[in-house]
């Protein structure tokens, strides 16, 4: 489980994970501001032990792994989410990973764009942006 703390900054509620790279960037893991959460891209750190897998499929699913505790921690689902942006590498590592991400989002059917870029690390295989937003 991630480690979360909130801030609330007027009708936002800011989520940390506590990671090196939000505090020296200057970001939150997530943002509430309503009925509205923005997750920032999610990487496969596993944010306990600060370490990633070499392996792209290892790495999905502990982006979404990640991607749930934020999600708990904030009053969301699964179900809320309305928009994924997935951020790869290497265009050939995604298909082995479409297993996963309809594991996690195969009934919500998000809106969803792949994009192909550069990542911060080199290690990192995959990043995952997720938009939720719960309806009253």
């Amino acid at each position: 489980m991630v480690s979360i703390t909130g801030e609330k900054i007027m009708n936002r509620h800011l989520i940390s994970s506590n990671s090196a790279f939000e505090e020296a960037i200057g970001y939150s893991r997530a943002v509430v501001d309503g009925n509205w959460l923005f997750l920032s891209g999610t990487t496969g750190f596993d944010y306990q032990t600060m370490t990633i897998s070499e392996n792209i499929l290892e790495q999905a699913e502990q982006c979404f792994q990640n991607i749930e505790a934020v999600l708990i921690e904030a009053g969301f689902r699964w179900q809320d989410v309305v928009r994924v942006r997935y951020i790869l590498p290497n265009r050939e590592d995604f298909e082995p990973c479409w297993p996963i991400l309809k594991k996690y989002l195969g009934s919500v059917k998000p809106a969803s764009t792949m994009i192909v870029a550069g990542l911060a690390d080199l290690r990192m295989k995959i990043e995952i942006e997720v938009t939720a937003y719960r309806s009253t």
